[in-house]
């Protein structure tokens, strides 16, 4: 049951009426009792009957009954509320995501690898009501999972993300950015968006990125670059031991922001650089608040009217009232 709420709560105020009437009630009742004055009481001695001392107290029912019609006047009511939520401007996305050797340095921790698996989760739970993909690329590119309302596909598919050779080290971002527009470019939503994520500098692949940019605009797609990475040296795999253990040595961080900086303004997106976790995670924040996905809530009201007791509560004290008067205390005086 909901929370009883009054539909004309400004009917109480005619609880302050009810001292006047019981002063006037008590009046009345004075004005019409017959008295009989004598010089002593001392042949009525005897003891009062029950109904005697309850005939002062009819009024009480006359009261109460007068209450319980200005609560029925308020319209007490309780209210079930469902909702109903229909998305009016759906928005996909497709994450591109560096995958290179690179993305185990250790400028982020534990690596920019696990750094960004967490981030992009949370952003995934963060946006319900939208189409997530997700395409991975090195060298080379390939769609992880193509756009799909399904979460839980998406976030086991970020899980699953690690540096497996499956793909040629090296770092193609215009591989990534070309496989992103073309799962995209199709979309019939309404904003198409691709966040395009390296650590490095386009040194592979044979779609250069200027060319996938211009191929991501023609579409009308929007993307948010990122480069990740801490400012000056940072510890970066070189080898694998016999264990099969990486080994790493300090190496200076190299990212082509001029070229991330293009990208993002020839697509009407920003460019952003995370130089560390918080960062990394303020940066997603940031892509949330600026892609804003318009949803439109229904809201149905279902009223439980409970004035109804109330008033016939006041019909039943008024009839006890008229029946006691007219029956048991017919001959009282």
């Amino acid at each position: 049951m909901g929370e009883i709420t009054f539909l004309n709560p400004e009917f109480f105020w005619l609880f302050l009426l009810v001292p006047l009437a019981i002063i006037w009630l008590f009046w009345k009742k004075n004005q019409q009792t017959a008295t009989l004055k004598i010089s002593s009481l001392q042949g009525f001695s005897g003891a009062e009957s029950l109904a005697a001392k309850l005939k002062p107290y009819l009024s009480v029912l006359r009261i109460l009954a007068l209450c319980s019609l200005i609560i029925a006047l308020a319209r007490p009511r309780t209210v079930d509320i469902s909702n109903q939520t229909k998305t009016t401007k759906g928005i996909d996305i497709v994450m591109a995501v560096d995958v290179s050797g690179s993305m185990l340095a250790k400028d982020l921790k534990p690596n920019r690898m696990e750094a960004l698996k967490r981030v992009a989760s949370d952003f995934v739970m963060e946006r319900p009501n939208d189409r997530i993909g997700l395409v991975l690329y090195a060298a080379e590119a390939y769609t992880k999972t193509p756009v799909t309302s399904d979460k839980a596909v998406i976030l086991e598919a970020i899980k699953s993300i690690k540096y497996d050779n499956v793909l040629q080290d090296g770092t193609g971002i215009g591989m990534g950015l070309a496989t992103a527009v073309n799962r995209l470019k199709d979309s019939k939503a309404k904003s198409k968006v691709i966040i395009l994520l390296t650590d490095g500098v386009n040194n592979a692949g044979f779609i250069e990125p200027e060319t996938a940019s211009d191929i991501a605009k023609q579409y009308g797609i929007k993307v948010y670059t990122i480069g990740i990475g801490t400012n000056g040296m940072a510890q970066f795999p070189y080898a694998v031991a016999p264990n099969g253990q990486f080994l790493f040595r300090n190496m200076k961080v190299e990212i082509d922001e001029q070229l991330m900086k293009s990208i993002a303004r020839k697509t009407d997106g920003t460019y952003f650089r995370a130089t560390s976790n918080s960062k990394l995670a303020e940066i997603y924040k940031e892509i949330n608040k600026l892609e804003t996905t318009e949803i439109e809530e229904l809201k149905f009201y279902d009223y439980d009217e409970k004035y109804r007791p109330f008033v016939l509560l006041a019909g039943l004290l008024v009839l006890i009232e008229i029946g006691l008067r007219n029956t048991v205390y017919r001959s009282f005086i």
